[in-house]
């Protein structure tokens, strides 16, 4: 019988939705989906120089598990870098410690510790949740 899966601990939401090829319509483009755990493992273990068991723990998974996202997320990065596609960061398994929302105005992102009504750059009402089960697979509310 499997392990029951664990929730990926994200520490926060990445900058951007995704990436693409420079001078390209996103229109023209095909795209790699990248789950936010997938971002989150490359982000600490290539940007924050963690190494895998340390990274593990920090998502709250064991290391063959975080290994397996890494390794996915680097095939993800190539693969658009190769092909010339465009990167999406989306969806996955995760819980995080706030609520993460975008405005659709400024496309600023925002975290807060309480929900949020309006963007704090802009004032705008126009903000989507990113933590959500319509971003997320699973619900987030075990927070």
């Amino acid at each position: 019988m499997p392990n029951r899966r664990r929730y990926r601990k994200i520490q926060s939401p990445p900058a951007m939705e995704g990436y693409k090829p420079f001078g390209v319509p996103m229109r023209e483009l095909e795209s790699v989906v990248m789950s936010m755990e997938e971002y989150e493992a490359l982000r600490l273990a290539d940007y924050e120089n963690l190494t895998h068991e340390k990274a593990a723990e920090k998502m709250n998974i064991s290391r063959p598990t975080f290994t397996r996202l890494y390794d996915r997320a680097r095939k993800n990065v190539a693969k658009a870098f190769v092909e010339g596609k465009a990167i999406l960061i989306r969806g996955g398994t995760f819980i995080s410690g706030e609520y993460w929302y975008r405005c659709n105005n400024c496309h600023e992102t925002i975290v807060s510790l309480t929900p949020e009504e309006n963007c704090d750059k802009c004032n705008s009402a126009n903000i989507v949740r990113l933590d959500t089960p319509d971003n997320n697979e699973t619900n987030n509310d075990s927070r």
